[in-house]
């Protein structure tokens, strides 16, 4: 469409390359900051509306932030989505409020600490203007709550309030936000009840008559984070995901042996779906790595494993679901075993497409897109980064061969991202005849060309530096490159670059939306095309 309403025909073909430009940072450090390492990002998550934004830490912090950009230009997102002429302005967000999700724990009967990171984040509906979201660290997933309420101050006192400021009595002031404990009579706890005797004077002829004080609701607000629910003591083994039913009532929790289903609004017991724990544990040989349910379809859900497979199962079958209803794997070809052929082919993360009918898998080395009516094998098959094929050996030693990256797919399923080394991130288009593969950097220049650095000498893969990335958020905007046979990356793998990798990732649309996340590093993009908008938001962790 044109500015004038007219419409005009799409083009033809596949859609063209992006081209990625930096518009907004958050959280950046100055030059030798020392980066605590609560503060390091372990989970990242937009709501559906793409309004909020949730991150949590390794202190077992979650941050929110809002978006203000469509308040700023009047009118709701979807409105102004709906607009046929295009706009230079882009998604901006702040700093919304935080909360402390999880605290450090200790099983005293397996003499186990539970450290309070959080793993996993997942948006809930909203209601009544307020936001919902679970939260899990390694054992307890908490419900949470974020609404705001109006402040409500005491006021009509019986003395002048001026002075009972002055000698520590309370006059007007936040009940919500105050946190020190105050008696019934206005006194503070923590000093001596003579204190109020010393200089403290009642007027002339004294006070002809007492009232109460009055609660008076004010016109200020203030975010309250308020834990509704806590599902715990249901998983013996670390939690690895957590995904949202589409019927809005129930959620799936999985580790590496099971899978239980929870209602949001009981928290005292739980439905094991699925147990994979045999008899004798010598026995074991997978686990599961993600679980994701159905986006449309309530009774159905997928699961990934060790062994490189993707199940899909039924609800409505059986109780326990201990047989699939579909199985989607990739035949191995005969003669490329070896030694590594399992741990490469682990899955570590799935994800569906917004439709319901694809779905998408990422393993060490390659993405994969599946066909759910499709079990033969995959629809097409990504390679993220080749190149590491002949350093198996060494990313074996130094456990590297063990990272687990997420994926996404955006929401018109045109274009899939999962993350790599080097602080770079694949795009792929998935449409058919689409040969889209750009690579992009997780910094302030996204598009900026690796050249080759000989005056460095080059270090084998034991002697590479741990390196730690500072907590930082970026917003990139992208527009559509001309040049796609200039946008290809080269890679340095002499200088130790490679070891600070983009390791988790989403994309999340109410109209194009999309997310990717790392542990340290939070990137967020924009898309402008026929004003949908797209952002990418990164995280980096250490090596270690």
């Amino acid at each position: 469409m044109n500015g004038c309403g007219d419409e005009v025909a799409a083009p033809a073909g596949p859609p063209q390359p992006l081209e990625w430009k930096f518009s907004q940072v958050f959280g950046e450090r100055t030059a030798g900051e020392e980066v605590q390492e609560v503060d390091i990002i372990s989970a990242v998550e937009f709501d559906k509306t793409g309004d909020h934004l949730a991150t949590g830490d390794r202190g077992g912090r979650v941050v929110l932030f809002e978006r203000t950009d469509r308040r700023d230009h009047g009118g709701h997102r979807r409105d102004l989505e709906g607009m046929d002429c295009s706009s230079s302005w882009h998604p901006e967000f702040r700093y919304k409020t935080e909360f402390q999700s999880h605290e450090p724990e200790f099983d005293y009967l397996k003499s186990l600490e539970i450290e309070e990171k959080i793993n996993k984040i997942r948006w809930c509906q909203t209601a009544n203007s307020a936001l919902f979201l679970l939260s899990t660290n390694d054992k307890t997933i908490k419900f949470w709550k974020v609404q705001e309420k109006k402040v409500k101050k005491v006021c009509d006192m019986n003395v002048d309030p001026s002075k009972s400021m002055v000698n520590g009595t309370v006059a007007c002031s936040s009940m919500s936000t105050s946190s020190k404990p105050y008696i019934t009579n206005g006194g503070c706890i923590d000093k001596p009840f003579s204190y109020l005797s010393s200089d403290f004077s009642f007027p002339p002829g004294g006070i002809s008559s007492l009232h109460l004080p009055m609660v008076v609701t004010c016109h200020e607000t203030s975010l309250v984070a308020r834990c509704r629910r806590i599902y715990a003591h249901a998983h013996d083994y670390h939690i690895n995901s957590i995904s949202n039913n589409s019927d809005g009532a129930t959620f799936i929790s999985a580790d590496d042996l099971r899978i239980n289903l929870w209602n949001l609004e009981i928290s005292t017991q739980s439905f094991n779906i699925l147990d994979l724990k045999p008899a004798n544990m010598e026995d074991l040989t997978e686990v599961i790595t993600s679980a994701e349910f159905h986006p449309s379809h309530c009774n159905t859900l997928a699961y990934s494993s060790s062994k490189g497979s993707v199940r899909l199962i039924d609800l409505r079958q059986s109780a326990l679901c201990d047989t699939h209803s579909k199985l989607f794997e990739e035949q191995e070809a005969s003669g490329s075993r070896s030694f590594f052929t399992e741990i490469i082919a682990s899955i570590s993360d799935i994800k569906f497409a917004k439709d319901g009918r694809h779905m998408l898998s990422r393993d060490y080395m390659t993405l994969k897109l599946w066909d759910i009516n499709m079990d033969s094998g995959p629809v097409a098959t990504f390679q993220v980064h080749e190149y590491l094929r002949p350093k198996l050996c060494d990313l074996y030693e130094n456990d590297s061969i063990f990272d687990k990256f997420e994926c996404c797919l955006s929401g018109d399923g045109l274009r899939m991202a999962t993350g790599s080394y080097s602080n770079l991130f694949r795009v792929f288009g998935s449409s058919e005849g689409n040969t889209e593969a750009t690579t992009l950097e997780a910094t302030k220049n996204p598009m900026r060309r690796q050249v080759q650095t000989p005056s460095r000498p080059s270090r084998s893969l034991e002697t590479l530096p741990r390196l730690v990335r500072q907590g930082m958020c970026f917003l990139f905007n992208h527009h559509y490159y001309t040049d796609p046979c200039s946008m290809p990356l080269k890679f340095d793998m002499d200088v130790g670059c490679w070891l600070i990798r983009v390791i988790s990732i989403t994309w999340l649309n109410p109209k194009q939306l999309n997310l990717v996340h790392s542990d340290s590093v939070i990137f967020l993009h924009l898309k402008n095309k026929l004003f949908q908008f797209q952002f990418i938001f990164s995280r980096f962790i250490s090596a270690d």
